[in-house]
């Protein structure tokens, strides 16, 4: 399930190159207290590892860069992606309730919440990033220490850790462990300007934006675009769209999005 929230700023804005985690911090305040914590503090586990499951775009809007950041001008728009729905409900009730949102110190009027409607899959589809996919090992140096290595999508290892990780993700929200039957994913249009250095936290992390296809089974493509491929996506990295040549913006469903209103 997944929604676009169009939010029109307060004035022209500023944020700061790397707002990620201050639009998380919104998504979190807009969800009932009872879904914001076990979101924000538990999760579900697979193992040691613990996933949110949950993800979201760049904001997506006119801006230009400046020395202290980006100045966003007039409305934007954000894509968030779960396949838990009592997550997008709390969300999406709670963004039209408040109807005022902060993103660091910018205001912003929430002006629409839509629910998409589920594009039809088939065996391959190609996916457009709209947020940068991260993929990584972490390491250990002849010296003993730690490091991170992020893969480039070029390297074998990028689509495997892919796949495995969208295996993970299904087995941790169904409880089937569905082998990925020759699954492959692959880039069609990526290049050197799509790499993104962003930092979380005080943390640097690398991701890829572009265009690629994955061929695998129908589990995987809806995981993929309910919970985002590769690493973190509850900090904003990986979340995708089906992208086709010539519509490349996600199938709205109007209906849909005035039925979860309510009433004025």
């Amino acid at each position: 399930m997944r929604l676009r929230v169009t939010l029109q700023p307060e004035g022209d804005f500023l944020l700061p190159w790397h707002y990620a985690q201050q639009v998380q911090a919104m998504l979190y305040r807009a969800l009932p207290s009872d879904l914001a914590d076990f979101w924000h503090d538990v999760g579900f586990q697979d193992g040691t590892r613990r996933l949110k499951l949950f993800v979201f775009s760049r904001l997506l809007g006119p801006f230009e860069r400046e020395r202290e950041g980006l100045r966003f001008r007039g409305t934007v728009g954000l894509y968030v992606a779960s396949p838990a729905e009592a997550f997008l409900s709390g969300l999406l009730f709670g963004l039209l309730r408040q109807g005022r949102v902060h993103i660091g110190t910018a205001v912003f009027e929430v002006v629409e919440v839509e629910v998409l409607e589920e594009p039809p899959l088939t065996r391959s589809v190609r996916l457009k990033a709209l947020s940068p996919i991260t993929v990584y090992s972490t390491l250990k140096t002849p010296d003993g220490r730690k490091k991170t290595y992020y893969y480039a999508p070029q390297e074998p290892e990028f689509g495997r850790l892919v796949l495995e990780n969208l295996r993970r993700k299904i087995r941790t929200w169904t409880g089937e462990d569905i082998p990925p039957d020759g699954a492959t994913f692959r880039p069609v249009k990526v290049s050197n300007r799509n790499l993104v250095v962003a930092r979380y936290k005080g943390t640097i992390i690398k991701g890829w934006t572009g265009i690629y296809v994955l061929d695998a089974p129908e589990p995987y493509l809806r995981m993929a675009l309910d919970a985002g491929l590769g690493a973190k996506n509850s900090q904003g990295f990986g979340f995708v769209e089906v992208w086709e040549p010539r519509r490349q913006v996600p199938h709205r469903d109007k209906r849909r999005a005035e039925a979860f209103r309510g009433p004025a």
